[in-house]
């Protein structure tokens, strides 16, 4: 079979165990394909050694994909959850998150960026088997990240009703959000902390742990959201700004148990009191890894910043359908994301084995899984936008907008599952100003000048945005596809 085309039925196998994901007890013990995806499926949730240079590609990918998978769907079920329960407060509240979540945005970038070099750091000292020079990078992260925190802290939380307006809130949803933004910037250092973190488990090889950490975060943010937001029993009623909080605790728990794993439980990753002194050859060797890494995701999530800029000018109730329309899109494009990084992970370690052939074989495999992933998301999204946008609880204006932004973006999805790949193992083989360019032309020079003359100038209002964003996706694939298939990825030094 050609380089490049869709095996369906690995793509088959793929969504067989996602099936298993949901069961209770495995096949029988029949030698098939779906026995082999249960123990897949068991070893990669136990975190048992496997190595993504060696046998299957379809097998190493899922082992690796499916604790990342996991993981980010983790990350999506936070998004969904808060605008759920904020929903019932109206349409304001919800405008509020939307706006608070695109300023967050910088923080996620700097959290991303930042664990892009702490992951290529860990991994290659693990793979040099200096477990002690492992420990130090992942703490110098640490200490990196809290002196970002603080700066990002002081300024957000005391600027906040300032951030909102310059984002277009009008004096309702400042009022009903700016609790919801001081907590969330007040505790930002949480975020930055535990994206590090998982990212140092992920590059020791120990995907399991950051997988659980945030199974850990979202029970509890499930937990408390009902109980701050609405004033259940004995807690406060905090409306909006008790999202926030219930959000902070539940990852302020999480960060407390990967510091104590790395203290003592974690065999493959361990950190004492003497790391904590500050090494500022190390700290300058991260922010060196991970410069390009923020600029390449600060370009990709501020454009999601310039778009919400855009679409509130159209008053709350498209802004609030926007809102609801990316948390659910946000919810099957993560768990992607985790995919990706699969891909990622897949391309570097192959391409350090000096085998570039199984590498490209493997990002071109893991873009059909995540094409049939994505494509499947898709088709439940068109079918059922209405019901869907419902369970959040907008009515009228607002869900009627919900419901048409979620059918165009959900279109593109067959297009995402690629784009997403591809840029990932741009990354994994050491070439990140590749995935950096493409992110600056089809997002910032293309995407947001789109979603202006398409809301503006055709007079298409907030269908203009929805549109473009499909668009701006399916030209980064294609774009992607085009400059992978050159190959001259193969040939950075790392």
């Amino acid at each position: 079979m050609p380089d490049g085309f869709p095996d369906l039925r690995e793509a088959v196998f793929f969504c067989q165990v996602l099936i298993l994901m949901t069961t209770s007890t495995p096949p029988s013990s029949d030698p098939s394909r779906l026995a082999r995806g249960w123990r897949i499926l068991v070893d990669a949730l136990r975190g048992r050694d496997g190595d993504p240079t060696q046998g299957p590609l379809t097998g190493a990918i899922l082992f690796l994909a499916i604790p990342m998978v996991l993981e980010m769907a983790m990350e999506s079920v936070f998004a969904v959850v808060d605008i759920f329960f904020v929903s019932q407060l109206g349409d304001a509240a919800v405008a509020a998150v939307g706006l608070t979540e695109s300023l967050m945005t910088l923080v996620y970038t700097v959290a991303i960026g930042l664990s892009i070099g702490v992951t290529a750091t860990v991994a290659r000292r693990i793979g040099e088997k200096d477990a002690e020079a492992a420990g130090r990078a992942t703490v110098q992260g640490m200490l990196l990240g809290a002196g970002i925190a603080v700066v990002l802290g002081v300024i957000g939380t005391l600027q906040a009703d300032t951030l909102l307006r310059l984002m277009g809130a009008n004096d309702e949803v400042v009022a009903a959000g700016l609790g919801y933004a001081r907590v969330l910037f007040g505790f930002n250092g949480i975020i930055l902390t535990l994206f590090l973190l998982n990212a140092a488990f992920r590059g020791a090889g120990d995907a399991a742990i950051a997988m659980r950490v945030l199974w850990l975060a979202n029970g509890l943010n499930i937990l408390l959201d009902p109980l701050l937001i609405f004033g259940i029993g004995p807690f406060p009623e905090l409306g909006v700004t008790g999202a926030a909080v219930a959000t902070s605790i539940g990852r302020g728990t999480a960060v407390c148990v990967q510091i104590y794993t790395l203290f003592r439980l974690s065999d493959r990753l361990h950190i004492t009191l003497a790391h904590f002194r500050i090494q500022f050859e190390v700290i300058w060797r991260l922010i060196r890894l991970s410069a390009t890494g923020t600029f390449q995701i600060f370009i990709g999530m501020a454009s999601w910043v310039g778009l919400v800029r855009v679409i509130a000018d159209f008053g709350p109730e498209p802004l609030a359908g926007y809102t609801v329309a990316i948390r659910i899109v946000l919810f099957a494009l993560l768990p992607a994301w985790g995919l990706s990084n699969a891909a990622a992970t897949m391309v570097g370690q192959n391409m350090g084995a000096g085998k570039p052939d199984r590498a490209e074989a493997s990002v071109w495999q893991a873009g059909w899984i995540s094409f049939a992933f994505l494509g499947g998301a898709g088709i439940v999204f068109l079918a059922f936008a209405e019901p869907l946008v419902g369970l959040f609880g907008i009515e009228g204006e607002a869900a009627r907008w919900g419901v048409l932004g979620l059918r165009i973006v959900a279109a593109g999805f067959f297009f995402y599952g690629h784009g997403m790949t591809l840029g990932a193992a741009f990354n994994g083989a050491g070439d990140a100003w590749t995935p950096t360019w493409m992110n600056l032309i089809c997002f910032w020079l293309w995407e947001i000048p789109l979603a202006w003359v398409l809301a503006y100038s055709m007079g298409w209002g907030p269908t203009g945005v929805f549109t473009a964003i499909a668009v701006a996706y399916a030209t980064f694939a294609v774009f992607a596809a085009v400059l992978f298939r050159r190959g001259r990825w193969k040939e950075v030094e790392v």
